[in-house]
C-alpha cells in the first residue's frame, strides 16, 4: 500500500505504473533498457487486466510518455489515473460526462521522474485529480501537486488514494470499495468539488 511512497524518496530511482497487460510487457522492455538509473516496475496486486482502450465515452485517453504523445486537450477535469486504476478511471470520466464534466484521462506511464508533459496537460484543465492505489501520504499525487507547483501550475489539485492507516483483509475489490476507489465514488466526489467551483466562479 505504500510501496510507491517509499520509492519517491529514492534519487535517480524511475518508476514505472502499468495500466495493464499489453504496457507491463513494454514496461518491463524499456526498464531493462534502462543503464544509467534504477528501475522499478510496479504492477498492483491481482489479475493483469484487459488491454485499456484509448477512449472511453466522452472521456479523451492520453498518455503523457512513451510512443503516444500528450495532447493538449479542454476540458474541466484531468484524471490521471496511476497504473491498474485506469479502468476505473474511465469508467469515472463516463459518469461524469453524463453529468455535462467533461475529463481527460491521462496515464502518465512512469510516475517518477513525473512526465514533463503533464504540467502544461494539466494547465489545459480547471482541476487535476489523481487516482492511486497506494497511500496519498507522499504518493504518485503529491508528487504531481509538487511538479504543478514547481512548473508555476495553479490548478487545483485533489490526490484520492488509500488513506495513512491499517485497514482490515480483505479482497482488493473489497478494500478499492471501502476506502472510495470506485468509478461511482470518484466520479460523485470530483462532481462535488467540480460544483462548488463554479459557485466560486459565479460569486467572483
Amino acid at each position: 500500500m505504500w510501496d510507491m511512497s517509499i520509492m519517491q524518496v529514492v534519487p535517480g530511482l524511475r518508476l514505472a505504473a502499468p495500466r495493464d497487460a499489453d504496457q507491463l510487457r513494454a514496461q518491463l522492455r524499456e526498464a531493462v533498457a534502462v543503464e544509467d538509473a534504477p528501475t522499478v516496475v510496479r504492477y498492483s496486486k491481482g489479475a493483469v487486466g484487459p488491454r485499456s482502450p484509448r477512449s472511453a465515452g466522452s472521456a479523451a485517453w492520453t498518455c503523457c510518455a512513451g510512443p503516444e504523445p500528450a495532447g493538449k486537450v479542454r476540458a474541466d477535469v484531468l484524471l490521471v489515473s496511476v497504473g491498474a486504476m485506469a479502468e476505473t478511471c474511465l469508467a469515472a470520466a463516463d459518469l461524469l460526462a453524463a453529468r455535462g464534466i467533461s475529463c481527460t484521462v491521462v496515464d502518465p506511464r512512469w510516475v517518477k521522474p513525473v512526465d514533463p508533459a503533464l504540467p502544461a496537460l494539466a494547465a489545459e484543465h480547471r482541476l487535476v485529480v489523481t487516482v492511486e492505489d497506494n497511500g496519498r501520504v507522499g504518493g504518485v499525487g503529491t508528487t504531481i501537486a509538487q511538479a504543478l507547483r514547481d512548473a508555476g501550475v495553479d490548478v487545483p489539485l485533489r490526490d484520492f488514494g488509500i488513506p495513512q492507516e491499517f485497514l482490515d483483509h480483505a479482497s482488493r475489490a473489497q478494500i478499492l470499495e471501502q476506502i472510495g476507489l470506485t468509478a461511482p465514488a470518484i466520479a460523485e466526489r470530483v462532481a462535488d468539488v467540480v460544483a462548488k467551483q463554479k459557485q466560486t466562479d459565479q460569486v467572483l
